[in-house]
């Protein structure tokens, strides 16, 4: 596992390596450079290819920015294409959805968006092709009989009876499939390989079947549909793919991805482009990101949708808060191997924090708030206190924050007994408030049952700015809103999904859930200043971290969504 730790030291010496000029290339990169040196490749072309059968996810990130990066880099071509080969699970839904995101991220198409449907009819052509060549056959077993006699890892496959039926014959039955006149499984339309092969892929696969299903942009036109190890490499040829980037369990299919460009025509040898490479997914720890366990978190109610802020879908990465340019450090730092292995989570928030600390605006948010009454502040006195944007960023300018008798602050910011070293308020102590002025607390009032109500406190007049005349020293120092001038809020904070590193491992993932993945506060004070906030819109809540602003949210009611908290916490 990559360890946050390290993955800051590699980074550290990734930027010394920039400044030296001297960054090492990942191993496509120079197989690339090895195509265009041999003549294979004149333009560098590659593509996204998702099956729009649900939401992308931070792994899908890792694929759109590596091919997009590959196409720029070299001064070529990334085209968007939809594998829609598959009516029984795609949706125009999802087609809208992965558009969205990858725009989101940054990745710029070449022309239109493309879609496997548009080559139907090369594929028909391209099936029709390794019949005439002796290459396909219309098989007439079951799906279960397919792979009974497909064989094992160990043990070789033997033939489908129907295996050596003539040409022709293959020719009708294939074109009776097109015309509908057979139920759905029925009837395939098999490779015609070798059934002995040591990889099991190559065992006469499936590359046709029937299905009488309505298409989300062909419609009726098509009952018979190719499977993705035929379809894939015949879309790249036709748009002429260079290098077909793919994960690491595509590997195996790699012989049948030549056997198909080649057997229908599309290049003489493995060698020659279109060319898969395959590279490590991206796993991540305390998460799911499998479509089916993600519909089944959707439909049972535990999450609110695709974009529920607790998964790491794009949607709901991008609903959370997160940047384009933190997904893009994140999958750059992480960088691109044949080693499988898991990055820790905290990774991913480390790199949100490095983008926007010094982007976005620091405003005084109290979360759990106990009103606090300067006693010997003038009555009805407002004073503006000049309060940093940003302070490590001074470009961002400065803002009045209006400062009264009677306040709000955190309530874990006062204690009646407190512990050594705790340097916020308790009876008898003194701290700063945020660019106002020293106040110390004397009493404070409780309800029947004990709690907290009220803090009474004193105020140095002197003070003003954060520092006294007289040089004491306070070594606490806490934020604070206006009791007159603050707004109220919905701030909902999340944490992992799921409390194990890899959910499901010891059994039912649904075990593995952390029962404490969100909070909602529905009392939250805000300063002044967030009117015009909109969906989307990113802020650090002083000392609580960086929130954004939900699309949840309505006219009457501001909903925030933590981001990530200003440090990490999990495991502690």
């Amino acid at each position: 596992m990559l360890t946050i730790s390290t993955w800051i030291l590699l980074r550290k010496t990734r930027r010394i390596n920039m400044e030296n000029e001297a960054l090492s290339k990942n191993f496509i990169e120079q197989i690339i450079d090895k195509d265009i040196e041999s003549g294979h490749c004149k333009k560098v072309i590659t593509r996204f290819p998702p099956e729009p059968n649900g939401y992308l996810h931070i792994g899908h990130a890792k694929s759109i920015l590596l091919n997009y990066g590959l196409a720029k880099e070299y001064g070529g071509q990334f085209n968007m294409r939809f594998d829609d080969t598959n009516p029984t699970k795609e949706k125009v839904e999802f087609v809208d959805s992965i558009k969205a995101d990858v725009e989101w991220l940054g990745a710029e198409w070449n022309g239109d968006v493309l879609f496997a449907s548009d080559y139907f009819p090369q594929m028909y052509e391209a099936a029709v092709k390794l019949i005439k060549k002796g290459k396909a056959y219309v098989d007439d077993l079951s799906a279960e009989e397919i792979r009974q006699y497909r064989g094992t890892l160990t043990e070789p496959g033997k033939e489908s009876p129907y295996r050596n039926r003539s040409v022709e014959e293959n020719l009708q039955l294939f074109e009776e499939m097109k015309e509908g006149k057979y139920a759905d499984g029925t009837k395939v339309l098999r490779a015609k390989i070798d059934m002995a092969s040591p990889n099991i892929n190559m065992r006469d696969p499936v590359i046709y079947r029937v299905a009488h299903m309505t298409h989300h942009r062909t419609g009726d036109q098509w009952c018979i549909y190719p499977m993705y190890d035929f379809a894939h490499p015949i879309e790249d040829a036709v748009e002429g793919i260079t290098h077909s980037i793919c994960t690491l369990e595509f590997e195996d299919h790699r012989p049948l991805y030549d056997w198909v460009v080649i057997e229908t025509g599309y290049k003489t040898s493995p060698e020659e482009n279109p060319k898969q490479i395959e590279f490590a997914k991206l796993y991540l720890t305390n998460v799911v990101t499998g479509k089916r366990y993600i519909k089944k978190l959707v439909e049972d109610g535990i999450v609110d949708g695709w974009d529920d802020p607790r998964l790491v879908s794009i949607a709901a990465l991008r609903r959370r808060g997160f940047t384009p340019e933190a997904i893009k450090m994140f999958v750059e730092l992480v960088g691109v191997t044949k080693a499988q292995g898991s990055v820790e989570y905290p990774m991913l928030e480390y790199c949100i924090r490095e983008d926007l600390k010094l982007k976005v605006k620091r405003m005084m948010a109290v979360l759990d708030p106990v009103k606090l009454v300067i006693d010997n502040y003038p009555e009805g006195q407002v004073e503006y206190m000049e309060v940093a944007n940003n302070q490590e960023n001074p470009e961002m300018g400065t803002r009045k924050v209006p400062f009264t008798k009677e306040l709000y602050i955190e309530r874990e910011d006062f204690m009646e007994e407190p512990p050594k070293k705790y340097f916020r308020l308790f009876p008898g102590n003194e701290v700063r408030f945020k660019s106002a002025y020293f106040v110390k607390c004397n009493s404070y009032d409780t309800d029947e049952d004990g709690n907290v109500t009220c803090l009474h406190c004193t105020y140095d007049p002197e003070s003003r700015g954060g520092n006294s005349p007289d040089g004491r020293k306070v070594k606490g120092t806490i934020h604070w809103v206006n009791a007159n001038d603050c707004k109220q809020c919905e701030v909902r904070l999340y944490d992992r999904l799921f409390s194990a590193e890899e959910p499901g491992k010891n059994g039912d993932y649904f075990d593995d859930l952390n029962p404490n993945s969100l909070e909602v506060i529905d009392n939250c004070l805000l300063e002044g200043g967030f009117e015009n906030a909109k969906p989307g819109d990113t802020f650090q809540f002083m000392r609580n971290g960086y929130f954004c602003v939900d699309k949840d949210s309505t006219e009457d009611k501001t909903v925030f969504n933590r981001t990530v908290a200003l440090n990490s916490s999990w495991g502690k």
